[in-house]
């Protein structure tokens, strides 16, 4: 039998020294329960790493947690990273503790949306199913 829809492969990420990663943890649970396939990388991984992985993983959505506050400073790196990998399709999306004139800024650079706390898992679930594309695998 042929598919002919292939899960949305997402890849959760917490980049730089922020070691609080339950947040992340629930993400990835919820979005492998709605039929994802779900990679996480755990703590403190490097824009390089994230974006390696990505690519590696060949993931349609970049979901990134982050609670330290340097969303400015790490978003832009990967955003430029993925954009030298020719991964320009992948869908960046943001969640922690990010304040609201940040998020303006973030999403002119290219995020696709910012989740921040009391954001259901379901809302999360149904906009990436609402607004990505999925990749068939090699």
């Amino acid at each position: 039998m042929v598919q002919d829809k292939f899960p949305i492969r997402v890849l959760v990420a917490k980049p730089g020294l922020d070691g609080h990663d339950r947040g992340a943890k629930v993400i990835a649970r919820a979005l492998r329960d709605a039929g994802m396939e779900v990679i996480y990388t755990g703590i403190r991984q490097t824009p390089e790493m994230i974006v390696h992985a990505a690519a590696q993983e060949d993931v349609g959505v970049l979901g990134l947690s982050i609670l330290s506050g340097a969303h400015l400073e790490i978003i832009p790196q990967i955003l430029k990273l993925l954009g030298e990998q020719g991964m320009d399709d992948v869908m960046v999306l943001l969640g922690g503790i990010i304040p609201e004139q940040d998020r303006v800024a973030l999403t002119e650079m290219g995020v696709a949306a910012v989740f921040g706390p009391g954001t259901s898992t379901r809302q999360i679930v149904e906009f990436i199913e609402s607004n990505s594309v999925t990749k068939a695998g090699l």
